[in-house]
C-alpha cells in the first residue's frame, strides 16, 4: 500500500469515525427525503456536531490527566425518566477508554441487598486511582423513586438525609471528587419524549411501568426533587442543574460544565512510531476454512 492510499483509507476511517455521531442523530428512516431541515437547522447542527467533536477532544485530555495523575472522579446523572442523562453519558464515554471510564448503572437490589447497609452495594463501584465513574442514577434513588413509589419506610428516608452528606464528605476525604448533576425537563417535554417512545419500536423498551407510573406522580416527584436538592447540597458535593429541555444544548453544557470542574492539564506523550513489519520467508499462511466466514449479505 502506497502513501497515496494509505492517507486515502486514514481519512476515509476518520470520516467514519464522526459518522457515528450521525448515525445517533438521524434515524435512518427518515433519511430519504422524508424529513428535511431548514437552513437554520442544518446551522444548528452543524455546530452541535462540531462543538461536540472539540469537547470530546477535551474529554481525550482529561482522561490522559487522570490516568497520569492517579485522580478519582465520580460524576453522578440525576434527572427524570426521559431527561437526557442517558444521551448525556453516551456522549462523554463515546471516545474515551473504557477501561479508563466506565458507567455504573445498577438495576433494582435483590433480596440480599436490600439487607446491606444503604450505600453498601454502591461502593464496589467507586474508582480506583486513575478512573473515572458515571452513576447512571445512583445512592439518590432512595431520595426519589423509592420515596416516591414508597420502596422505602419514612425511617429509611430520614437515615438517608443522615447519613448521605457524611458518605460524600468520606468520599471526598478519600479523595474521591465528586460531582453531581440533575437533568431538569419540563412536564411538556417529558410527555412528548414518553409518546414518541411509544410510537417508536426502536425505543419502546426504554419505557418500563415504572416510568409510566412516574409520569402520573409528576408532582410527587418534584417534592422530592425538591426536598432532596435543598438537604444535600454541600459544598464538598454541590449540586448542578442541567437545563434539558434541549438535549443537545443539554449535552454541550454539561460536558463543558464537567471539563471546568477538574483541573485537568495536557499530559505530554512520547511519540509513537509504528514499527516495521517483520516478515519470516518461513512461515506460510494457512488457508482460513470457507464455513468460518460470516455471509457478505451487504
Amino acid at each position: 500500500m502506497n502513501n497515496t492510499e494509505k492517507q486515502r483509507r486514514f481519512h476515509a476511517d476518520l470520516i467514519d469515525s464522526y459518522d457515528e455521531e450521525f448515525e445517533m442523530e438521524v434515524d435512518d428512516r427518515f433519511i430519504d427525503g422524508e424529513a428535511s431541515f431548514s437552513e437554520e437547522e442544518r446551522l444548528l447542527r452543524k455546530t452541535y456536531f462540531r462543538e461536540l467533536f472539540r469537547l470530546q477532544g477535551e474529554l481525550v485530555k482529561l482522561q490522559d490527566w487522570v490516568v497520569h495523575t492517579g485522580h478519582r472522579l465520580v460524576v453522578l446523572f440525576e434527572g427524570r425518566d426521559a431527561a437526557g442523562k442517558g444521551g448525556a453519558i453516551k456522549r462523554i464515554t463515546q471516545r474515551l477508554n473504557p477501561r479508563v471510564c466506565r458507567v455504573a448503572a445498577l438495576p433494582a437490589p435483590n433480596n440480599r441487598e436490600r439487607t446491606q447497609w444503604y450505600f453498601q452495594r454502591y461502593v464496589s463501584h467507586l474508582p480506583a486511582a486513575s478512573e473515572i465513574v458515571l452513576f447512571d442514577r445512583s445512592w439518590y434513588n432512595r431520595a426519589g423513586v423509592e420515596r416516591v413509589m414508597h420502596f422505602c419506610t419514612d425511617e429509611e428516608y430520614e437515615e438517608f438525609f443522615r447519613s448521605v452528606p457524611e458518605f460524600e464528605k468520606m468520599l471526598v476525604r478519600s479523595g474521591i471528587q465528586i460531582v453531581k448533576y440533575w437533568f431538569s425537563i419540563t412536564d411538556d417535554e417529558q410527555e412528548v419524549r414518553f409518546q414518541a417512545r411509544i410510537e417508536d419500536p426502536l425505543k419502546q423498551w426504554k419505557l418500563s411501568p415504572m416510568d409510566l407510573e412516574s409520569r402520573r406522580r409528576w408532582e410527587a416527584y418534584t417534592a422530592a426533587k425538591e426536598i432532596m436538592l435543598q438537604r444535600t447540597h454541600i459544598p464538598e458535593a454541590p449540586w448542578w442543574v442541567v437545563q434539558a429541555v434541549d438535549k443537545k444544548r443539554a449535552r454541550l453544557n454539561c460536558i463543558h460544565h464537567l471539563l471546568n470542574q477538574v483541573p485537568y492539564t495536557d499530559v505530554e506523550h512520547q511519540p509513537i512510531t509504528l514499527p516495521e513489519r517483520v516478515f519470516n520467508p518461513d512461515y506460510l499462511r494457512q488457508p482460513v476454512p470457507e464455513q468460518l466466514y460470516v455471509p457478505e449479505t451487504y
